[in-house]
Parts: structure tokens; sequence; C-alpha cells
């Protein structure tokens, strides 16, 4: 049975998702409601949901911000990530970055006709993961990257300018700072977080997670739920015998492994 979470920090606007869902999707379960992105994050790291309908402007966490995190959740148990569905008032800017077809979308309020077309997509994109073996399909995490960065950007039109641009770390026994557009690559172990450029090796204690949040997506694609690659540094991806795709990294000896959710960023290769 396919399985969802509903978050939005309106109750009635909840009510009336769930009562239209019931009505076009008779047979989607839903497993929990959400009144926050930060609920919403905790739901879905425990029911492991097919999909989840996240309201774009929540207080504090925002749809957006519920969704990066939802998509950095780790595998488990089989289960391989879902589907994100968001929630949103007519907005012409967020409806064309919708129909770039990388999420699905329903607009409120919750009309049955409109969301019929979309419980029909949804059904398309769940069946294809499901016939690819329950890897993730599209959107690849890229897409989704760019799309939530996108996103975000309207929702707060200073985020832009509060990227990470700088990088503070240990080298040796001095702190240096390092700009980002230099780094080839982030690799993360249990305790720190290496910082390579072409011409050091640094460690600082900022996690991947919090990386993914604070630099620009558009230049560092995470390949692995512990690193992340300057997409600029990228000189090619190859297999390795065990079929695992390693990214060749510019001015690097070291391959980079690519995990099997984030395959898709370098599909056909």
């Amino acid at each position: 049975m396919t399985t969802a979470l509903i978050a939005d920090d309106e109750r009635l606007m909840r009510e009336q998702l769930r009562t239209r869902l019931a009505e076009v999707w008779p047979e989607l379960e839903i497993a929990g409601e959400a009144k926050n992105g930060v609920e919403a994050v905790e739901l879905a790291a425990k029911l492991h949901p097919d999909l989840v309908f996240l309201d774009i402007r929540m207080p504090g966490m925002t749809g957006v911000d519920a969704a990066r995190q939802i998509a950095q959740l780790p595998a488990d148990d089989g289960w391989r990530g879902c589907e994100i569905v968001f929630i949103t008032a007519y907005d012409q800017y967020a409806v064309e970055a919708f129909e770039q077809g990388v999420v699905d979308y329903v607009l409120k309020p919750a009309e049955r006709e409109r969301l019929a077309v979309s419980v029909e997509r949804i059904k398309k994109r769940l069946a294809q993961r499901a016939a690819d073996g329950a890897a993730p399909a599209e959107p690849s995490p890229a897409a989704l990257q760019q799309l939530l960065n996108t996103l975000a950007a309207k929702l707060d039109p200073g985020a832009a300018s509060n990227r990470l641009k700088w990088i503070q770390a240990t080298v040796g026994q001095n702190i240096q700072m390092i700009p980002v557009e230099e780094v080839l690559f982030f690799i993360s172990d249990e305790k720190y977080t290496r910082v390579q450029t072409a011409t050091l090796e640094a460690l600082i204690r900022k996690p991947i997670k919090e990386l993914v949040e604070e630099l620009d997506m558009n230049l560092f694609w995470q390949i692995h739920r512990s690193t992340l690659v300057n997409t600029k540094a990228i000189a090619g991806v190859s297999r390795d015998l065990r079929g695992r795709q390693l990214v060749a990294v510019k001015g690097h000896p070291q391959k980079l492994e690519v995990s099997r959710s984030y395959a898709g960023l370098f599909k056909g290769m």
C-alpha cells in the first residue's frame, strides 16, 4: 500500500487535503500529519513514507527546508527515499518551476479535479520507481537540489547572498580561510570533514548535512552520503569491476565513489 505524510501549518488545509485524497486516491494511506517542517522531517525519518505533501510556506522551517532534509535521510530497511509533493497557493514563478517535472505540486485549495491530475502524475512516478527496483529514478538529486535552491531564493531573496563563501579550516597547527571555489571535494567521517583543494588538505567539524544547507548546490553536487564534489572539478566518471561509478577529480589523484542513491547524476555513463 502507498503511504503518505501531510505537512501544513493550517489544520483546515490538512483536513481538506486528506478528504480530497480519500476521494481521488482511496487506497492511499495517510500515515501521519505534521504541522511544521521539523515534524515533517521527524515523521519521514520514522515512518519512511512513499511520498510527502509539504506546504511550501510554513513558519520556521519552510517546506523547501524540510524537503532538503528529507532528501538527505539515509536509506534504511529497503527504503530509498520518497517523492516530494509541494502544496502551494498559486504562484506563477513557483508553478513554472514545478512544471519542469522535477517534483509534483498541489494548488490550494485542493480541488478534486486538479488534485486528480496531480495524483495521476504521482502514481506514474511511483510506478517508475518500483520498476527501477526501488532506486530513485527522476528526479536526480542534482535536479531536485537545483529546484529547491530556486524555490528557496524565491521564498527568501536574501538567501543567495548568505551562501558560504569561505571555509575556516585547520591546516596543521594553523587556521586558514579557504575560498569555497577552490575546494575540490568534501569527505566526512564520524567526527571530521576533510576539505581538499589542489594544494592542501584541511579538516573542519562541520558535517556534510550542514554544508548541503550552506553551500551553493549548483556548484557542489552530493554524490554520496558523506561526499560533496565541486562540479567544476569533475574530470570524468568511470566504473570499476564491481560496477560502481567513480568520479575523477581535476588536480587530485583520488577517485570518489558515487553511491547508488546518486547514480542518476551521471545517467548513461
